[in-house]
């Protein structure tokens, strides 16, 4: 696991709600989604994204534009700002 700090705020039979936190320098770790999943950026900034290969794209987040993304992505998500990034994951267990 990673160093940023994720806070389930719901986990039901329907979805999980997280949301993580990363201070500059912090990452997810590598993880696979196994759940189709929205993001909703509550800061704006900048992400480094690392596939399974090591090969990394920058992701901008823009506070309020929320995003989605089907299961099976696999990255490790990495702050390499020098400002914190907090952003909610919704996952749907449907």
């Amino acid at each position: 696991m990673g160093s940023a700090t994720a806070t389930v705020q719901v986990d039901d039979a329907r979805m999980r709600v997280t949301e993580w936190t990363l201070e500059p320098d912090a990452d997810t770790g590598f993880h696979t989604h196994g759940m189709d999943y929205v993001v909703v950026p509550m800061t704006s900034g900048t992400l480094t994204i690392a596939d399974a290969d090591g090969n990394e794209t920058t992701s901008q987040l823009v506070a309020g534009q929320a995003y989605s993304r089907a299961a099976g992505v696999a990255h490790n998500v990495i702050n390499r700002s020098d400002a914190k990034i907090v952003f909610v994951e919704v996952e749907s267990k449907a």
